[in-house]
C-alpha cells in the first residue's frame, strides 16, 4: 500500500490499519459474542430453564418462561464444551447415588449419554458418608484432555438442634475421566478442612482457579462464611493455594464466570439467598480487584436460580431464539 506524506491522506490510512488491527486483535482474542445461561427458578427447583444475553448483562428467558427438557432434567445445570465439540451436560438427584449426563450438538436438542454411581466407600473418610452428591459441576480440561466433575458431601448427618452441622461438614469431592465412558475414583479436592460447596474449575492462560462457596456460618471468628472465594493451583485438580479474601458479601452461593464481551476481564455471578437475586462482580483478572457492579447495570431473570453461564456464538444465540422463542 503507498502512503502518501500529505496531512490528511496519512492520518485516514493509519487510522484505517489501526482499526483493522484492532479488529483482528479482537478475532484473535476471542471475545464473546453472546452467552447461555442455563438455571434453575425458585418455583421449579431441580428443573432446565434457559435464558440469553448478548451483552452479559441483560438476560432474556426463553420458551416463554417453560422448562427444557421437561422432566427429563432434574439437578443444578452445568454445560461444558467437550473434546468432541459437542457440549455436556450434568445433573441428579442429590439424595440419590447416580449422577446424569446428557450430550447435544447445538444446546438445543438433548439426548441423554449415561448415567454413573461415584463410589464413596473408595474415598478415605467417606465411607460412612451419606451418598448425598450436591450440584454436580463439569468441566473440561483441554490442556489435560480430561474431564473434571466434582460435587459436595457431607461427612455428618444433619441435626434438628445443630442445623448448620450437616453444612459445616460439606468437603468437595470430584472424579475424572478421559472420555465420559471411565471414571476415576472419588477423591476430595482441597487438603484444607473448610466446608465448600458449589465448586467451579476453570484454566486461565497457563493457571487453575477453583471458585468456592465458604459454606461455614459467618461469625466473628469466621466473617468469610457463606462467601464466594477463589483459589489457585497448577492443576485442574491442584493442589489448591488458601481460599482468597471474599468475592462477594455474605450469604451468596452458587457462583458462575464468564469473560467480559469487552475484553476486560471477567463476571462473577453468584445468586443471594434466601430472598432470591443475582449478584455481579467484576475483576480484570481473576487475582483482582474486585468490585460489585451496581444493580442498575443488569439485569437476570427475577425467578432465576442456581445455574451456569457459557460464551456462545451469535449464531448458536440466535439458533436457541429460533427453537424456543423470546
Amino acid at each position: 500500500m503507498a502512503i502518501r506524506k500529505s496531512g490528511r491522506g496519512v492520518v485516514f490510512v493509519v487510522a484505517m490499519l489501526m482499526a483493522l488491527l484492532s479488529a483482528s486483535a479482537s478475532a484473535e482474542q476471542g471475545r464473546p459474542e453472546a452467552y447461555l445461561f442455563a438455571h434453575m427458578t425458585k418455583a421449579d427447583y431441580g428443573h432446565l430453564y434457559y435464558s440469553v444475553s448478548t451483552d452479559a448483562l441483560h438476560w432474556k428467558p426463553l420458551n416463554s418462561g417453560r422448562r427444557i427438557l421437561g422432566e427429563a432434567y432434574r439437578g443444578h445445570p452445568d454445560i461444558c464444551r467437550g473434546h468432541d465439540g459437542r457440549y455436556y451436560l450434568i445433573g441428579n438427584h442429590s439424595r440419590r447415588p447416580e449422577i446424569h449426563l446428557w450430550v447435544s450438538d447445538d444446546l438445543v436438542t438433548w439426548s441423554p449419554l449415561r448415567s454413573f454411581v461415584p463410589d464413596l466407600s473408595a474415598t478415605p473418610n467417606f465411607k460412612a458418608a451419606e451418598q448425598y452428591k450436591g450440584a454436580p459441576k463439569i468441566f473440561y480440561d483441554e490442556h489435560q484432555r480430561r474431564y473434571l466433575i466434582s460435587w459436595h458431601t457431607p461427612t455428618q448427618p444433619g441435626d434438628p438442634v445443630d442445623t448448620e452441622q450437616f453444612w459445616r461438614s460439606m468437603r468437595t469431592l470430584y472424579v475424572t475421566s478421559p472420555d465420559l465412558v471411565h471414571f476415576s475414583d472419588p477423591k476430595r479436592l482441597f487438603d484444607f478442612e473448610m466446608a465448600t460447596i458449589d465448586v467451579i474449575v476453570r484454566r486461565v492462560e497457563k493457571k487453575y482457579y477453583a471458585i468456592i462457596k465458604d459454606e461455614r456460618y459467618p461469625s466473628f471468628e469466621w466473617p468469610t462464611g457463606k462467601t464466594i472465594r477463589i483459589c489457585s493451583g497448577p492443576s485442574a485438580t491442584g493442589p489448591w493455594s488458601k481460599p482468597s479474601p471474599k468475592r462477594s458479601p455474605n450469604f451468596r452461593e452458587a457462583p458462575t464466570l464468564i469473560p467480559r464481551p469487552d475484553g476486560q476481564g471477567w463476571y462473577l455471578y453468584y445468586e443471594q439467598y434466601p430472598g432470591i437475586q443475582y449478584g455481579l462482580s467484576t475483576a480484570p483478572c481473576l487475582e483482582g480487584p474486585w468490585y460489585e457492579v451496581y444493580i442498575g447495570k443488569y439485569d437476570v431473570p427475577q425467578a432465576a436460580r442456581h445455574g451456569c453461564m457459557i460464551p456462545i456464538t451469535r449464531s448458536q444465540h440466535d439458533g436457541l431464539v429460533k427453537a424456543y422463542g423470546p
